[in-house]
């Protein structure tokens, strides 16, 4: 340590001892087991004083939400605690519990004097920053966020392994900065996506034991869930704790997702505003059902990333979107702290979640995408949709369930009975594949999935001929926007749980004339993201089918980006047919 670093550690501790004295508290006890959570990115900053008091009309009860680190130490050791202390004291005013970020650089303190590139030029300056933050704002917040997206676009100058060690040390020096001033202060490593696989070697690489929870971002997985894939988006939970137990982690750790969205951003079109809708009320339900702690909805007002299309619940005009009604008639159904009590297989891909709600058990109810479930009940229940409107259903009349979730009430005590006894069960949705040696998706109008679903089947066209239905690739549609290139599945977790390293994965193809020349390659989920594309299949120039197989160690199959593997034809010159898929346990 040079001789300026220790004198501007010992002038930070002198300043951290009095900024703990002045440090403000709740007034209040802390209801930290809400899950109701609302996250806002840097272009909304501004406007927190306007949207902190609809979110707490809407029940909120957690924002995210901190300057970055440039904003309060724009100097070395000389802090601006301005736009930090108002912040704290508004979202306090508005009975919102505050996760903390710890975000970017100081230019000070970068590598090339901006806020993202690493390594950073001493780590005692990080250790400093933590340190500061706590020290003044441990009484009104508890939970911080290690950096945001560090193994995306938001660290830059340093991949791969380096990337990952980079990240275990700035997580190592937060935890133990933080706890130094406040035992009781907990410290999240976080990544962008569903990455386990990042997390994973992040633990590896030093930062075992120093974390207390765990923060996601999985934006792919709700998009997937839109169309079907329900089955993946559920089994998040599984796999970080299968991922923790195998690293010797407390398999308990809390589980939270600081952002998820709707990845289509809706404009204010009413078809793309009931989806929004029905994403964030699964986005809540299905998470909360599974085990998840808290749940971050990016984001509250806007902001417009694409002209006339807008993330946020509230609308730039400041009028509520129907997604803003949506959470408000959840939290006031199933009040603060809804506790996930089981499930109900509600049959034809119907999804039941029960919850101890505000006034009773409460069941969350949705069909698949593309399909309808029926239900009858044994007595009179109450429906309740997104927007608030609740009808009374007899006891015998028929419920029709669409991909718009509904609360229903007032539930027969056998049916709560039923559902509270598959709680902790594995869910039959998808079927169970422990057991098989290989599943596999027959493409065609109607897939034929046994244990491998087609995501994302916009990807393709429906091709009907004399041996049966297909599919086909779509690399010239200009409205894929190169999506026509690749063709996604999703393998069912039963097949592949946390820790399955050799697959083979088998195409059926053709060429789509025998005259015109296609080919493809795989690329699959691996224990250091998606890779492939090295192994080049050219279709024999027939009217045949042929079949290839391409052979995996290193898989990590979680859904990182809502899918498995996928087929990619980017070299391609025509588009070619798909007729199976399958996948086999490797030898």
């Amino acid at each position: 340590m040079n001789g300026s670093v220790k004198k501007a550690s010992g002038a930070m501790a002198m300043t951290i001892l009095l900024l703990a004295v002045c440090a403000l508290a709740w007034g209040d006890e802390r209801d930290d087991a809400s899950p109701w959570g609302m996250a806002a990115g840097a272009e909304s900053i501004g406007y927190y004083g306007q949207f902190n008091p609809l979110l707490n009309q809407a029940g909120v009860k957690w924002l995210r939400l901190f300057p970055e680190w440039q904003t309060l130490e724009p100097k070395q050791g000389q802090f601006d605690w301005t736009s930090s202390d108002k912040l704290v004291a508004d979202a306090r005013a508005n009975h919102l519990h505050m996760l903390g970020t710890w975000l970017y650089f100081a230019p000070w303190a970068s590598a090339d004097g901006g806020t993202r590139k690493g390594p950073i030029r001493h780590m005692q300056f990080w250790r400093d920053y933590v340190s500061a933050t706590v020290g003044r704002y441990h009484k009104d917040i508890k939970y911080w966020e290690v950096w945001n997206e560090f193994n995306g676009s938001f660290y830059e100058g340093r991949d791969g392994a380096d990337r990952v060690k980079d990240y275990a040390d700035f997580v190592v020096a937060a935890y133990d900065a933080a706890k130094a001033i406040d035992p009781d202060a907990k410290v999240g490593m976080s990544v962008a996506s569903f990455d386990a696989a990042f997390l994973d070697a992040a633990i590896k690489a030093g930062a075992a034991g120093h974390f207390d929870f765990i923060c996601v971002h999985p934006y792919d997985n709700l998009g997937t869930l839109a169309e079907g894939g329900e089955v993946g988006f559920l089994n998040m939970e599984g796999y970080l704790r299968a991922m923790l137990k195998a690293n010797g982690q407390p398999v308990d750790t809390p589980l939270w997702i600081t952002e998820v969205g709707d990845m289509a951003p809706s404009k204010a079109e009413p078809v793309r505003d009931a989806h929004q809708a029905d994403m964030l009320a699964k986005a809540y339900l299905a998470t909360v059902a599974q085990g998840f702690q808290r749940v971050f909805w990016f984001e509250a007002r806007g902001p417009a990333y694409e002209k006339d299309a807008e993330f946020g619940v509230i609308r730039q005009d400041w009028t509520p979107r129907p997604s803003y009604v949506a959470y408000k008639t959840m939290t006031a159904m199933l009040g603060a702290e809804p506790k996930p009590l089981g499930w109900l297989d509600l049959g034809r891909g119907g999804y039941g979640f029960l919850f101890a709600g505000k006034g009773g058990p409460v069941l969350a109810a949705w069909s698949s995408a593309g399909q309808q479930s029926r239900c009858v009940f044994g007595g009179e229940v109450r429906v309740s949709d997104l927007a608030g409107r609740e009808t009374k259903l007899p006891g015998g009349q028929e419920l029709v369930l669409t991909e718009s979730p509904v609360l229903i009430s007032h539930l027969p005590g056998g049916l709560v009975a039923q559902a509270k006894a598959n709680r902790g069960k594995a869910y039959p949705w998808g079927g169970d594949h422990s057991r098989a040696t290989v599943v596999s998706c027959r493409l065609g109008a109607v897939n034929r999935e046994d244990g491998v679903t087609q995501v994302h089947p916009h990807t393709t066209v429906v091709v009907n001929g004399p041996e049966g239905d297909c599919r086909r690739t779509s690399v010239s549609d200009p409205a894929l926007h190169g999506e026509g290139h690749y063709v996604y599945f999703l393998v069912h977790p039963s097949f592949v749980p946390y820790g399955t390293r050799r697959l083979e994965i088998t195409v059926v193809a053709k060429r789509s004339a025998p005259d015109k020349e296609a080919g493809m390659t795989v690329e699959y989920e691996s224990t250091s993201s998606y890779k492939g594309g090295n192994t080049w299949w050219a279709l024999p120039a027939d009217d045949q089918w042929h079949e290839h197989t391409w052979k995996v160690d290193d898989a990590c199959f979680v859904g990182m980006w809502g899918y498995n593997f996928r087929v990619n034809c980017v070299g391609s010159p025509n588009d070619f047919l798909l007729s199976e898929v399958r996948v086999s346990r490797g030898g």
